[in-house]
């Protein structure tokens, strides 16, 4: 099982319509995934069609009051899962900064789904910012996954969550932590689109993909009808991006 981070600290870089929309094409490949919706905004939760309750929402298992196994729901989609958010993940970094775990709580909470090894893959959609919930995510995953969309503000949200991994490490709270790729999103072919990509690949040849999702409204429109763009859209440009990114991840993990 490998726990897989979908982080960048940068918001509006379709870091949770990547988290969505992957986990479901790879389910949709027979992988048995789960996504864990940390952000309080809970857009992936409602992405899925999941309503938002606060008694089964990831809090408890942060804060040691119920065992992360017992919230997970199922979607309508085979081989996926999810543990949805809820907006009272918007007071948990206080609660946890207080008691100390804030860099053990999410190592601590997977623990069980690492012994069980039921899942193939579980996907961490982490919080726009780094504070203490995306910090415990790079403390308790295997690899982390950058979104970053074709702009040049991006790159700096990217440089950044590289130097945070790169603490981390340095810290022992994960020594083994892996930067597994970069995925550019929201392209358009315009120049600085294809500068932005050229010059990502040329500094980090291994970790770019070679598959890129465009910029489209199918996208924004999927979360409002409780679907993934696959559903929305089966033969649209991104529907078929993300299944392309969905084959190119698992040749990476081979």
């Amino acid at each position: 099982m490998k726990i897989i981070a979908i982080a960048n600290q940068k918001g509006g870089v379709g870091k949770t319509t990547t988290a969505v929309n992957l986990s479901a094409a790879l389910a949709a490949r027979g992988k048995r995934v789960l996504l864990i919706d940390m952000d309080s905004q809970a857009n992936a939760t409602s992405a899925l069609g999941i309503e938002a309750e606060s008694e089964q929402s990831l809090y408890p298992a942060l804060v040691g009051q119920a065992l992360l196994e017992d919230l997970v729901r199922p979607t309508n989609r085979r081989n996926l899962s999810i543990v949805p958010a809820h907006i009272d993940l918007s007071g948990v970094e206080v609660e946890l900064t207080q008691s100390g775990t804030h860099l053990s709580c999410m190592r601590d909470a997977t623990a069980g789904l690492r012994r069980s090894n039921f899942y193939d893959y579980v996907f961490l959609d982490t919080p726009p910012s780094l504070g203490v919930l995306m910090t415990s995510s790079l403390c308790a995953c295997d690899e982390v996954l950058t979104p970053v969309q074709c702009e040049f503000l991006s790159l700096e949200g990217l440089s950044r969550i590289l130097y945070v991994m790169e603490q981390i490490r340095d810290s022992g709270s994960n020594p083994n932590l892996v930067h597994e790729g970069i995925l550019m999103s929201m392209y358009s072919n315009t120049k600085l689109a294809n500068e932005v990509i050229r010059q990502v690949r040329e500094a980090l040849p291994d970790k770019a993909y070679e598959t890129v999702i465009p910029r489209s409204v199918r996208v924004a429109e999927a979360p409002s009808f409780g679907q993934t763009v696959m559903e929305h859209d089966p033969y649209g440009a991104a529907s078929l991006a993300y299944q392309n990114a969905a084959k190119e991840f698992i040749r990476r993990h081979r």
